[in-house]
């Protein structure tokens, strides 16, 4: 459906196509689809811009395909189902029976880097009001089939396990090396040019054998894979001195979480979006992005309603097959215990990172564990995820395996594989700003890119990360 010629200079109301009426006010800046957490943070930060921001998601709760379930939706979604009576019996344990309302389940698990981009994005927006977080127990890496606690300190590599006593020395002097490293310091560089130096050489460089650069570049840098040894050694730097700062902050892990699941996220940006003159509208659908004759999209349709804007951000399933391409398949499970992990010393919270090349894969394999001391659950109910990237085997479920094999008994386990896609171009031209599939990673890293870079896309402009990454306390509003 196009719009006639002169519509930028016509009142929208004039050029409504018959039989159909406005939704909502009609006419906004930005019209959002999906209310995913790359969507909402997005909307948010369009929203303090001044700019009128349409929400809309074809589902009747928050989160599209990264939102908090209770058991009675988690069993809908996977089984169609209400979940039998039995089952809440099933995860009774010495505190009693489980409670539906008691559950927050994550459908795509991610914790939160302490000082990354997406805390300071949070902050950007003021969101963090209407939140309440709380650090996750600890990080870990497996060596061998065993989950092993991730050193982050010079001390903490000289008592580690996880290497002997001369690699310990090696890993150490390699850690004081990247904390006192200063860029604008020439000092610290140590002769090393880190822009033109590869992360491979500056490992050879101090002697590091394969397994501990696995356990740097994966658990601790949150590289996806190995493609990050042929790049500047700077970048891995960076990335670890953020681990290490993240660290300091709460002590146990570098990892933060909102109380009551990722769910909370959507829905304080409903709020804040409110605040700002925005619109959030559930269950509606979008049957059609309506474009011009020049192929850019000037508004959306849902049934007979139409609503007009000049940009349009969605997930990939709101726009039509040709603006996206595929990248693969993630696979992930949601495995219910009434147990914590055995190995993590009566962890309550954790993410555990299982490097590919340790399993004889391309992909890591990554395990989040939560439970109800971030009240995502009942008392003494455990919820592990483990996901991955598929890499063609015949049996996707199957590439869990070396992560399902950490849990221990699993009382229920509901399991997925989904397709994942990203856009085919920057939306400059259709004015179609398409963000990326949330992928196997347990942590925020590549989704904050994701938003940081669209929003440089929409806006013309790159977001002033320098705010401070310091989480609000009680009172500071």
């Amino acid at each position: 459906m196009a719009a006639p010629e002169g519509k930028d200079e016509t009142p929208f109301f004039d050029w409504m196509p018959e039989g159909c009426s406005p939704m909502a006010d009609g006419e906004y800046d930005v019209v959002v689809m999906g209310t995913g957490f790359t969507e909402c943070l997005l909307s948010g930060l369009l929203c303090t811009l001044g700019m009128k921001v349409l929400v809309v998601d074809r589902n009747n709760y928050y989160g599209a395909e990264s939102a908090s379930l209770n058991l009675t939706n988690l069993y809908k979604k996977f089984r169609g189902t209400e979940p039998p009576e039995e089952f809440f019996g099933s995860l009774a344990n010495a505190r009693g029976p489980a409670k539906d309302r008691d559950f927050n389940i994550d459908l795509v698990p991610k914790f939160i880097m302490a000082h990354g981009n997406l805390v300071k994005i949070l902050l950007h927006t003021k969101v963090t009001r209407y939140l309440d977080f709380k650090s996750i127990d600890g990080s870990y890496v497996v060596k061998n089939g065993k989950i092993q606690k991730v050193p982050a300190t010079p001390k903490e590599a000289l008592a580690s396990s996880l290497m002997g006593m001369f690699e310990k020395r090696r890993f150490r002097n390699f850690l004081i090396y990247m904390s006192d490293y200063d860029p604008t310091n020439p000092k610290t560089h140590k002769g090393y040019d880190l822009k033109t130096m590869t992360a491979a050489e500056l490992y050879g460089a101090y002697g590091l054998d394969t397994y501990t650069q696995e356990f740097i570049g994966h658990a601790m840098a949150l590289f996806v894979n190995e493609d990050y040894l042929a790049r500047p050694a700077i970048e891995l730097i960076e990335a670890l001195q953020l681990y290490s700062i993240s660290l300091q902050s709460y002590g146990s892990s570098p990892y933060i979480y909102p109380l009551y699941g990722l769910g909370g996220l959507p829905e304080s940006f409903s709020r804040l979006a409110a605040i700002h003159g925005g619109t959030f509208m559930l269950n509606r659908s979008v049957d059609e992005i309506l474009f011009d004759q020049d192929g850019k999209a000037w508004g959306i349709r849902g049934g007979t309603e139409v609503a007009k804007a000049s940009i349009f951000v969605g997930d990939p399933s709101y726009f039509p097959p040709e603006k996206v391409r595929a990248t693969g398949k993630v696979v992930r499970s949601i495995c219910l215990m009434n147990h914590p992990i055995k190995e993590l010393n009566g962890a309550a919270s954790a993410q555990i990172i299982i490097p590919g090349p340790q399993v004889g894969r391309r992909s890591d394999i990554y395990v989040g564990l939560v439970s109800k001391d971030l009240e995502v659950s009942s008392d003494g109910i455990y919820i592990a995820i483990v996901s991955t990237k598929v890499e063609g085997g015949a049996d996707p479920i199957a590439e869990l395996n070396p992560g399902i094999q950490l849990l221990g008994p699993i009382v229920e386990r509901f399991d997925s594989v989904v397709d994942s896609f990203e856009p085919v171009d920057d939306g400059l031209t259709d004015r179609c700003f398409i963000s990326k599939s949330y992928d196997d990673s347990s942590h925020f890293k590549t989704a904050a890119e994701d938003v940081l870079d669209m929003y440089q896309r929409v806006t013309g402009k790159e977001l002033d990360m320098n705010i401070s990454a310091n989480m609000p306390q009680p009172g500071d509003y």
